[in-house]
């Protein structure tokens, strides 16, 4: 009993588990283990390649490259909105590639809303989950930051231009 009262003393003061269990598929079918971006903060965004925001593929990209050495960006096509991602993988990769040079991660397309949200969406909008606080994913390029243990710090909607101050200011 008490090794019982031990172990889960420890799963508790733990609190809960940090993005870092995650692994998820990338665009091109490989593996991304959220434990090795250990050290760094991470930008979860949920993105579209028929959005009024889609031009901010150009903000992420300029945002992977001024901070590349302590953060990590992470894109996730999701169709949840207005089926403004109707394209495949292979589509979609495309697209980033041709008209943004994207060059930071992209993950596999996933759905981020409703019945069949992805598990690292659940984690990222359930206190329940995260520890942190609830979000609402209200729209197409919601941000979610992480810090450098894989906790969230903050969510952004949106309108919020990944090189904005609302941003930038939390990765100095």
């Amino acid at each position: 009993m008490t090794k019982i009262l031990l172990i889960a003393f420890a799963f508790f003061a733990a609190g809960p588990a940090s993005v870092h269990k995650f692994k998820v598929s990338s665009i091109e079918g490989e593996k991304i283990d959220f434990s090795s971006f250990k050290g760094k903060k991470i930008l979860i965004v949920n993105t579209a390649s028929k959005c009024g925001y889609t031009p901010q593929y150009a903000d992420l990209e300029r945002l992977h490259k001024a901070y590349k050495d302590k953060l990590v960006i992470v894109g996730f096509p999701a169709n949840n909105f207005g089926g403004q991602e109707p394209g495949s993988n292979e589509q979609i990769a495309e697209f980033c590639q041709k008209n943004y040079g994207v060059s930071f991660i992209m993950a596999e397309k996933v759905s981020v809303k409703g019945e069949d949200t992805h598990p690292l969406f659940k984690w990222l909008t359930q206190k329940a989950e995260n520890g942190v606080m609830d979000a609402e994913i209200k729209w197409n390029f919601t941000k979610f930051l992480l810090d450098e243990k894989g906790k969230l710090i903050g969510v952004f909607p949106s309108k919020v231009n990944p090189m904005g101050e609302e941003i930038t200011k939390l990765l100095n």
